[in-house]
């Protein structure tokens, strides 16, 4: 959970996501795009998420506009957001970096953790720790949870001695949430 978080507002802080700001989070529904998408609307952000349709109402549950992500992608945002967004976070690594920038307006409002190849084609914003970790996110993450106002979902629960199939779905990928081992 904690990388997960420090991510999500790493990134966002790149990107200087605040209040008014239109974000597009490509990849939403996941790990890192959920606690993007949580966060950014805390910051008083409106979030344009990414993610298949059978995601889509956790993502308006999380507070986000829901759009199908692949062929299409521009049009559709630009269907919520005529003159596209302010920022837009790739989380996903699926090649869409050009759509982001044509949505953004510039390879410097784009911001992706998971297409190395395309940051350096595209001259997006490659974030990663090696540039300096956002410490201050476990601090700030405390009080949201306890308010209430940030939750990460549990896909599966696993008593320690199944750890051997916890990992076998976790392999499986597109988990909405979080495996979680009981030691108890």
């Amino acid at each position: 959970m904690p990388a997960g978080i420090e991510t999500a507002i790493r990134a966002l802080d790149q990107l200087g996501v605040g209040s008014g700001s239109t974000l597009l989070i490509n990849g939403a529904s996941g790990s890192v795009g959920s606690a993007a998408v949580q966060l950014a609307v805390v910051r008083g952000a409106r979030v344009i998420g990414s993610a298949s349709p059978a995601n889509h109402e956790y993502l308006r549950l999380l507070g986000a506009q829901p759009v199908a992500y692949g062929e299409g992608l521009v049009e559709r945002v630009r269907a919520l957001a005529p003159h596209g967004v302010d920022v837009a976070l790739d989380v996903a690594g699926s090649g869409v970096l050009p759509d982001l920038i044509a949505l953004a307006g510039d390879p410097g409002h784009v911001v992706t953790i998971a297409d190395f190849g395309g940051a350096q084609k595209y001259e997006v914003t490659f974030s990663s720790g090696d540039a300096g970790r956002a410490f201050h996110a476990l601090a700030e993450i405390g009080e949201l949870i306890e308010s209430g106002r940030f939750s990460l979902a549990v896909a599966q629960t696993f008593p320690l001695a199944e750890i051997a199939e916890a990992h076998r779905v976790s392999e499986d990928g597109h988990l909405r949430g979080k495996l979680v081992l009981l030691v108890s």
